[in-house]
């Protein structure tokens, strides 16, 4: 929490343990230890700004009523040289705290002394994490799916950064196995059709029938022509691949630059495959013999490691108890199947150093994921520092209606299409406002319109005020200089210390988020702290008021502008100076 907000806690819990030793002493209290006690914010701010249950859990120790004790405590309580200015009895014994004007002022202070570090803490104390999110199958489009978790994981990772992490980004290409050769497969098809025509040969059900696959067989033929007819099925599938599958990957980074994701890295699965780790991952179970052969596949037994990651045991459908699936680790055909490159690909992740990995995936994904922890602690790595956010699905709506089709292309909407028709800003917004676990709906009308119902524009607007508020005082010949303290305690109207309370909140916003692994509390920071300063602005006046209050709500103003203006860049967002 901020420095002002953890030494005011600090202030009010010595102060109590100041005012029982006192009273010890002074034989109103008997001896004895004061058991652990809450300090928390009342649920009705008119109730006092911190209140304790000091009195209440003190009975025992003390012998005594929980009101008397309080009582006994206020006696002895010095509150000089703290932030309270006075405490209330409430109850049968709770101690009420009020903030005296100078906090208020010095929240206000410490917001414009940090700047862009206000809302960053040395919480995270440098641990590596790396927050793996998106990671499409190169072999076609991203979809609403990757524009949900690319907002997702990339505002965790920012997220993550500013509780004092040190962050990695990894997108994780699988250019390998089953998806790979199946693209082959398709791409090869097209090229025949486009060169023979569509009767010559038959696209099987299960391959790739989208429209892009079409355009990548009728370049490479623009290219080559019809050279490729004439070699064995292997080099024309090897050669159509290593045209195809280079531009979908430089598409997918275009469409995440776009999207304003910035990796760190872009893995290949082939690299696993290369330098033997996948190999090394099946001798490892092998050799620990979890490993078995059936079907002339080799299968890996899940629940070895894994039953202890399973939140709950699975049904089946006689309502019978079912342990987790065991996996396939290598195909009839000789071909590692997926999940044995991503038990080589986590274990690759802990082996470069990083005390913690998050994966962002799909909720279908949710059965793979006591499998994976627990096949990290069979290949020697710890599950429990595996941490997977499930995603529910996005339903994109307009004017009440489901949307499934691009208007554009005809087809399912993909990534691209999105970011043609809504801003960058308002995409990252939306995807951010909920839990990642809570399905959504994306409203596309909502999320192109220019008013306060749009949260976006709402909150950028406020930011956009505030600069309005600075360029007129600026035109009207006001000379803003920075406001005493003495200045900043005038801040006691109801909307100033509601505005302040919430300012202040963001560093504990920001540390509960990256605990949780939650961005979208970032999102609804923002829009709380834009809609508390809209209240402000409203009810008081910055401008035809005393210089002195003038000067400390222009600070006011000025803070909220930084809280604004981080938040908004910890979501990539922009901070507009006028709208």
């Amino acid at each position: 929490m901020s420095a002002i907000v953890n030494q005011t806690e600090t202030q009010l819990k010595n102060a109590i343990l100041g005012a029982v030793n006192e009273a010890i002493a002074a034989g109103e209290l008997p001896q004895g230890d004061v058991p652990t006690f809450v300090i928390e914010v009342p649920g009705d701010r008119t109730h006092g700004d911190l209140a304790t249950n000091v009195a209440m859990v003190s009975a025992k120790a003390f012998r005594s009523a929980p009101r008397k004790i309080a009582e006994t405590i206020v006696a002895h309580l010095n509150l000089e040289g703290t932030y309270f200015e006075k405490v209330e009895i409430a109850g049968p014994g709770f101690l009420n705290f009020f903030l005296s004007p100078n906090y208020y002022g010095a929240i206000v202070a410490e917001a414009i002394e940090k700047g862009d570090r206000f809302g960053r803490s040395t919480y995270g104390n440098g641990h590596k994490v790396m927050v793996e999110y998106v990671s499409a199958n190169p072999t076609g489009p991203m979809h609403m799916g990757n524009a949900r978790g690319g907002a997702l994981g990339d505002c965790l990772a920012s997220v993550l950064d500013a509780a004092g992490y040190e962050v990695w980004r990894e997108f994780y290409i699988n250019d390998a196995g089953n998806q790979i050769e199946k693209f082959g497969l398709s791409l090869d098809i097209r090229y025949q059709q486009h060169l023979l025509g569509e009767e010559a040969v038959e696209l099987p059900e299960d391959a790739y029938h989208g429209d892009d696959i079409k355009e990548h067989a009728a370049n490479f033929a623009a290219v080559h022509g019809d050279k490729y007819l004439s070699v064995d099925t292997e080099e024309r599938r090897r050669a159509l691949i290593d045209y195809a599958l280079p531009l979908n990957i430089e598409k997918m980074k275009a469409d995440m630059a776009k999207y304003r994701i910035i990796y760190d890295r872009w893995f290949t699965e082939s690299t696993l495959h290369n330098n033997g780790e996948l190999k090394e991952i099946i001798d490892i179970l092998t050799e620990k013999g979890l490993t078995y052969e059936k079907d002339g596949a080799l299968w890996y037994k899940a629940g070895e490691y894994g039953e202890k990651y399973q939140p709950k045991k699975h049904l089946n459908r006689d309502g019978e108890e079912e342990g987790i699936k065991d996996e396939v680790l290598v195909r009839a055909n000789g071909n590692p199947t997926y999940f044995a490159a991503d038990i080589a690909y986590h274990r690759n992740k802990f082996l470069r150093g990083y005390d913690t990995l998050i994966d962002v995936w799909g909720a279908d994904h949710h059965g793979h994921v006591a499998r994976m922890k627990g096949a990290m602690d069979a290949v020697g790595m710890d599950g429990n520092n595996l941490n997977v956010v499930l995603m529910q699905l996005v339903r994109l709506v307009r004017g009440g209606e489901i949307v499934r089709m691009s208007k554009r292309s005809g087809k399912a909407i993909q990534l691209s299409d999105l970011l043609d028709e809504v801003p960058v800003d308002a995409a990252r917004f939306f995807f951010n406002q909920r839990e990642a676990n809570t399905q959504m709906e994306f409203d596309l009308g909502l999320a192109i319109e220019q008013s306060s119902s749009n949260p976006v524009y709402y909150v950028q607007y406020a930011h956009a005020r505030i600069h309005s508020i600075f360029r007129k005082m600026k035109e009207t010949g006001v000379e803003v200089v920075p406001a005493s303290a003495e200045q900043l305690a005038l801040l006691c109207a109801p909307e100033e210390r509601e505005l302040i309370r919430h300012l202040s909140s963001l560093e504990k916003t920001v540390v509960e988020c990256a605990k949780n692994y939650d961005p979208s509390g970032i999102t609804r920071y923002a829009l709380e702290l834009a809609t508390l300063f809209h209240k402000f602005y409203n009810a008081c006046h910055v401008s035809g008021v005393d210089q002195d209050l003038m000067l400390a709500r222009l600070a006011l103003c000025d803070a909220v502008r930084i809280g604004l203006r981080n938040t908004l860049s910890m979501m990539k967002l922009d901070a507009p100076e006028s709208m």
